[in-house]
């Protein structure tokens, strides 16, 4: 039976408003203690569900993924994560952890036990004792990135989402990792950040970028970011920033390219693009995410510029729900009725958005004048 220990202050790190604990880890698998560390987001509620975001090379990538992260889920660019970092610098251990077999490319029988120790040990271990989401993420640089590829190996992966740092490919990896993306029917993103100094490793990279771009399907996001200026050192610090633009985009609020591109000129009713987004994220990361305000901004706004009658109705019945206690449900229900030339129910509608919270652009003054107009207008 496997003993995960790890020192009593990760237990009571919430307690102590810790953010970051690095503790000791003693594998099973591997037969020996490993250095790790945890960041979880200083206001972690168990009620939540965290994607689990896995660092190999720690001592060098956690801290830029850990701030990374941080900044995105403060600005909204992604949900709160859980990041965990192995660190594997000391005596280059990453070389023994990540070696591969020349003759077949595959992990070496001490990187079978490093694959065991994550997939086995690490991961089951967070996700007994957090309250992980579905989703998980894993990054890699140089050696580390060619690893996180033999993921791909399972029938069904670990991870959703792979970010590979100027990986250095393992025989016969430019072929088999485009193989495998083009096997799965889940939604996979695979991310490449590339420096622009050639390397001899560059030709096996591009030509999997060339394979992978081939693939076609819907399920696989797949990135190519080279950074011409960056060199095979540099390169570490470059692109994650855009990695987690392309891996959680959907998760960022309506942008205005976004609005102008999607939502007007889509065919579908406006406010299925919302009810679509949303559904995403549920499938994708495994939890319901709260309705932007900016997000419903923007409906109504497509709706408005649209004409799209129906999907005002369907707006309003969301704002109930999402934004109870405040104007912005009753409002748009007022509207609505106005619309469909009920101006006795579009009144009593006005005259409850009155008597609610004023939210974002809509004022109680603005209900004010559509119940004068109405009453104005219809004689009531």
């Amino acid at each position: 039976m496997q003993r995960l220990i790890a020192l009593l202050a990760l237990f009571f790190c919430f307690g102590l408003n810790a953010q970051v604990t690095t503790e000791i880890f003693e594998s099973f698998k591997l037969q020996e203690r490993r250095d790790v560390s945890y960041y979880f987001p200083e206001d972690y509620d168990k009620e939540k569900k965290y994607p689990l975001i896995v660092v190999l090379d720690g001592d060098y990538l956690f801290d830029q993924v850990v701030a990374t992260s941080k900044f995105y889920s403060r600005f909204h660019g992604m949900p709160q994560s859980i990041v965990v970092g192995v660190h594997q610098s000391k005596n280059s251990i990453r070389l023994n952890d990540c070696a591969w077999n020349e003759e077949n490319g595959l992990p070496s029988e001490k990187g079978k036990q490093f694959f065991e120790f994550l997939g086995m040990e690490i991961i089951p271990y967070l996700d007994l004792n957090y309250s992980t989401a579905p989703f998980k993420m894993i990054v890699g640089y140089d050696i580390t990135a060619n690893f996180i590829n033999y993921w791909l190996f399972k029938d069904n992966s670990l991870f959703n989402a792979y970010v590979s740092i100027s990986p250095d490919l393992a025989p016969e990896m430019e072929v088999r990792v485009p193989e495998r993306l083009g096997t799965f029917d889940k939604k996979i993103f695979y991310q490449v950040i590339l420096e622009g100094e050639q390397t001899s490793n560059t030709p096996k990279i591009m030509a999997m970028d060339k394979a992978i771009k081939a693939i076609g399907k819907e399920s696989l996001h797949y990135y190519f970011d080279e950074y011409p200026s960056a060199d095979h050192i540099s390169i570490a610090t470059y692109g994650m920033g855009k990695a987690f633009d392309n891996i959680f985009g959907m998760f960022k609020p309506i942008s205005p390219k976004e609005y102008k591109t999607q939502i007007l000129t889509s065919e579908e009713p406006v406010f299925a693009y919302l009810e679509n987004k949303y559904k995403s994220i549920d499938d994708l990361f495994g939890f319901q995410k709260s309705v932007d305000l900016n997000d419903v901004m923007a409906i109504y706004a497509g709706i408005r510029k649209k004409e799209d009658t129906e999907s005002l109705k369907l707006l309003s019945d969301l704002c109930k729900r999402e934004f109870p206690g405040t104007m912005m449900g009753f409002y748009f229900e007022g509207e609505y009725y106005e619309q469909i030339g009920e101006p006795k129910k579009a009144l009593k509608t006005f005259e409850k958005s009155f008597g609610m919270d004023e939210i974002d652009f809509l004022t109680k003054e603005m209900a004010l004048e559509k119940i004068d107009a109405l009453k104005a207008d219809f004689g009531f």
